[in-house]
Order: C-alpha cells, then structure tokens, then sequence
C-alpha cells in the first residue's frame, strides 16, 4: 500500500523520538539498577519496553505504507541522579507528547485513520502512564525528601 508521503515523513520523525525514549530509558533503568534502587529500575526498564514497542509499531507502519523506516533517533538527556533523570524522562515525555498530538492532527487531515488510532494509543500511554506516573514520582519527592524517597525504592 502507498502511504502519504507527508504521514510518513512524519511517522519517520517519530520513530527517532521513540527510539531516543527508549535508549534514554535503558541508561536511566540501569542506572537505578546499579544503586540498588530496584523499585524505580523494574518501572523505568517496563517503560523502555514499552518505548520499544511505540518504535516497533510505528516502523511496521512505515514499512506497510511502502516506505523504508528511518532508523535514526533523536538525541537523549543522561541525567546524572535520581532527581534528574525523572526529570530528563519526564521532559522528554512533554516532547513525545506534543509530537504525537501533531501526529494524530495530520494522520486526520491526510484521512489515514489507522496511523491516526496507533498514534492514539501511544499518546494515550504517554499521557495516562509514563507522564502521570514519572509527575507523581517528582511529587513524592517534594512530599517526603529525596531520602525517604531512595529509601522506598530500595
């Protein structure tokens, strides 16, 4: 099937955000794991799968509409403690959202409508999941100190 050339070249762009999502929460994941903070690691390593399943539905899309997926991923933001990778991962969920968002406007002007629903569902789990969870982590935070906060992800 031939697909838009302009939904393409957008899908094309998204698969770099999602393949950066994923890269950025692979090292933050293992990054946890290392100091031993194993709550936060198996919830940041569940998020990379899922960011790699985002990558891999968007490049079968591309591969169905008759196009060759561009591999290539948009940069990432190593944090360099807790509070700053949840910020970076958050950050970049802002970025991945308002991407979608544009995306899902597109998919409907161009009148393809399961582009439009796979983007859907990605926004939704960007929205609904990793955005909410990672904005109440940082809340906690705020909450109950950053050391209490190590302390109940050990």
């Amino acid at each position: 099937m031939r697909g838009n050339p302009e939904v393409i070249d957008y899908l094309n762009m998204l698969i770099g955000g999602e393949l950066a999502a994923r890269d950025q929460y692979l090292i933050h994941s293992r990054m946890y794991e290392d100091w031993g903070l194993n709550k936060i690691y198996e919830r940041i390593d569940h998020e990379m799968q899922e960011e790699a399943s985002h990558a891999d539905a968007i490049i079968r899309r591309v591969l169905f509409l008759g196009a060759k997926p561009n591999m290539h991923r948009e940069d990432i933001n190593v944090g360099t403690d807790v509070v700053s990778c949840l910020k970076a991962d958050l950050a970049l969920e802002y970025h991945v959202r308002e991407k979608l968002a544009t995306g899902i406007k597109l998919c409907e002007e161009k009148g393809d409508y399961i582009s439009r629903d796979m983007l859907r569902q990605q926004l939704s789990d960007t929205e609904e999941d990793h955005t909410y969870w990672l904005e109440k982590q940082l809340r906690l935070i705020e909450l109950i100190g950053l050391q209490n906060y190590i302390q109940s992800q050990i």
